[in-house]
């Protein structure tokens, strides 16, 4: 095959990922700023005149949208700063020792990142209602959490790879326990798969429905939850308040993935060169 056409079809294959996934974000945000009778007009896709008007019914009449993006950014700063911290633990255990005990349960870890999370839910339901947790940002924190600690450990654990163990031998030879080793010596040379692991996990929680939409009711009640409320609202579904919401609920996690995304591309390769 011709050289050149290898590359006519790449940026084919290139622009056609970048279609489907741009495209439906360009249409939400498009339709945010459209009158009702434009947004499922067909001669209206790109000729319209843009109006603020479905956001300012989203700030009189939906205020609970912000309270609900309140209680997201609350449930992704905690469920991150959790899942790094544990993450950054487990992978360097993972890392350091071996044993038969530790290799099982490295298996374990990858198996139950394969179960469907509504499996475990639902069992743990009544327990979480027993405990008195419902409807609680620490309930949603700990869920969001332990379910990206698998993945965040298999990441951590081949960035600390990477750290040659003759650094960790120095700095017992100076006295230094194991906790003192992980926060001087492990810690800054692993920031950036902490930062890695830190993207996988707030885009997650900052998303998730099912666990948010079982586990609470008023008090923690998340953005993805207020707008499926918005849905299925009883006089009827308000598309444009819909989309001006969806794309407000989007922004900050879309900015924040393309401002960290040299750490998210170092996650997903790590560990694929060696020397």
């Amino acid at each position: 095959m011709p050289k050149l056409l290898r590359h006519l079809l790449k940026l084919v294959g290139v622009l056609a990922v970048v279609a489907w996934s741009l495209v439906p974000i360009g249409l939400i945000a498009m339709s945010s700023f459209k009158a009702d009778r434009d947004i499922f007009s067909t001669t209206g896709t790109f000729s319209f005149a843009p109006t603020l008007a479905n956001y300012q019914a989203l700030w009189s009449r939906w205020g609970d949208f912000f309270f609900g993006l309140w209680n997201s950014f609350l449930v992704t700063v905690g469920a991150t700063v959790l899942a790094v911290g544990v993450s950054l633990l487990a992978g360097f255990a993972y890392s350091r020792f071996a044993s038969k005990g530790l290799q099982a349960s490295a298996f374990f870890l990858i198996f139950i990142r394969l179960i469907p999370p509504i499996v475990i839910t639902l069992p743990l339901f009544p327990v979480v209602n027993w405990l008195g947790l419902n409807d609680t940002h620490f309930v949603l924190i700990v869920l969001y959490a332990t379910f990206f600690v698998s993945l965040g450990t298999v990441v951590m654990r081949t960035f600390i790879d990477q750290i040659p163990r003759e650094l960790d031998e120095a700095a017992m030879m100076d006295g230094a326990s194991q906790f003192q080793i992980i926060m001087r010596v492990i810690l800054p040379m692993a920031a950036q798969g902490m930062l890695a692991v830190s993207v996988f996990v707030i885009v997650y929680a900052w998303n998730e429905f099912l666990f948010a939409f079982i586990f609470t009711t008023t008090k923690a009640k998340t953005a993805p939850l207020v707008i499926s409320e918005m849905i299925g609202a009883v006089e009827g579904v308000e598309w444009g308040v819909l989309f001006a919401a969806s794309t407000v609920q989007l922004v900050p996690v879309l900015a924040f993935v393309i401002l960290m995304q040299k750490h998210l591309v170092a996650g997903l390769t790590a560990g694929a060169v060696k020397g």
